[in-house]
């Protein structure tokens, strides 16, 4: 079997390469967003409808969704299969979602349960995994000195997504800021579900996207973009900035906090930054050393697990991460990871971990042992290889 990979550059796209491969699937790669990254959809249709013609091809993949390949792939007669691994994508409001070749896999149910009406048979809920065996290497070289440097109480790594946040740059009425500061602090109180988009009036949403000329505005879209797009993009990144701040401000205030970010961190005095770490040489050497690997989802994932998540485990990390509903699927609370509700809880469970040393152990080791065992790429996209045999197009 032979496949196109049409790459962007997603960071878990050498994992999802060699587990294809690890199925004695043959990968051909089209690099040109790697590349050029404003290439216009003419240019990627190009390149792709290119392989197509050039040789039988059982699918071309994707990370996330490229309309272009999908109105490709129809009129040639190719599945197109794609995974998302962000929310939001604004791309799922193209009508080349609709399109009968699709195959889409989405990791976030509530992602899932929004865009899966418009292609019912086309589109399928999948988690996300993690690259065990790349992080096993790591851990498993790790020497007394990597723990010295990489080890902390309390750590987290992840963007801060102030230099992200395009909402603050907006120029909006005080009546539109203050009614959505009041949004914002009413869902940060709220885990598990997310009230922001169902609560916009159309004056904010309409308010909100005329203030920016750099908004999203692709071609051929479905009705719904706009709110959706206040919500998630514009709100949902403000919020996983607001969050983020106060909660490792919070936690600075009792405990060492260590961040691992490229963004300014100058409003957190009392963290310990020390910039960014490299994905796959230290990343997993700061899960392994760290007593307590924090998480904070971004609000955009509604239910599902982010990447974090799975990493840290991989790496035999211990775990504390803000509630996701879909957390109790995969893993059980308080023997393969724990999780946070509120503050008061968060910082309740930072204290009791860090005076309970074989607890939190065993409960780290136990996460890990869930996603070597059931929740590598390898075994993802096993499945979804069998959800694409029985749902080919005919």
């Amino acid at each position: 079997m032979e496949i196109l990979f049409y790459r962007y550059n997603s960071i878990c796209e050498p994992a999802v390469i060699s587990a294809f491969e690890s199925f004695g699937i043959t990968v051909h790669t089209e690099e040109l967003e790697m590349h050029e990254k404003q290439a216009a959809p003419s240019a990627c249709v190009e390149a792709v409808s290119g392989w197509i013609l050039k040789q039988p091809l059982a699918f071309v993949f994707s990370i996330n969704f490229f309309p272009a390949i999908s109105y490709t792939c129809e009129r040639l007669k190719v599945p197109y299969v794609c995974w998302t691994v962000d929310s939001p994508v604004p791309e799922f409001f193209s009508n080349a979602l609709k399109n009968t070749y699709n195959r889409i896999f989405l990791f976030d149910r509530a992602q899932y349960e929004f865009f899966s009406p418009v292609n019912p048979s086309c589109i399928h809920y999948l988690p996300l995994a993690a690259d065990v065996k790349q992080f096993e290497k790591t851990v498993l070289s790790m020497t007394e000195a990597d723990y010295t440097v990489y080890g902390a109480e309390v750590s987290f790594v992840g963007s801060l997504y102030t230099e992200k946040c395009r909402y603050d740059s907006l120029a909006l009425s005080d009546h539109t800021r203050g009614y959505v500061d009041g949004l914002m602090e009413a869902q940060l109180r709220v885990y598990g579900y997310n009230l922001i988009a169902d609560t916009l009036t159309e004056s904010v949403i309409q308010e909100i996207m005329t203030a920016d000329p750099q908004r999203y505005r692709g071609e051929d879209l479905r009705e719904g973009v706009e709110r959706y797009l206040t919500a998630h993009q514009y709100i949902g990144m403000k919020l996983a900035a607001v969050e983020r701040e106060r909660t490792l401000q919070r936690l600075s205030e009792h405990f060492p906090v260590t961040l691992y970010t490229r963004s300014d961190a100058s409003s957190l005095p009392r963290v310990d930054c020390r910039g960014g770490v490299r994905t796959l040489t230290e990343m997993p050497k700061v899960f392994q050393a760290s007593r307590i690997n924090l998480n904070m989802t971004m609000r955009p994932i509604e239910t599902g697990l982010s990447q974090r998540i799975w990493d840290v485990l991989a790496c035999g990390g211990f775990l504390l991460t803000n509630y996701q509903s879909e957390i109790p699927e995969y893993f059980e609370i308080g023997k393969e990871l724990e999780t946070y509700e509120s503050m008061e809880e968060l910082e309740e469970k930072v204290r009791y971990y860090l005076a309970h040393e074989e607890e939190r152990i065993e409960i780290a080791i136990n996460g890990y042992e869930k996603v070597a065992a059931h929740h590598s790429y390898e075994m993802r996209l096993a499945q979804m290889i069998k959800i694409l045999t029985n749902n080919m197009p005919s």
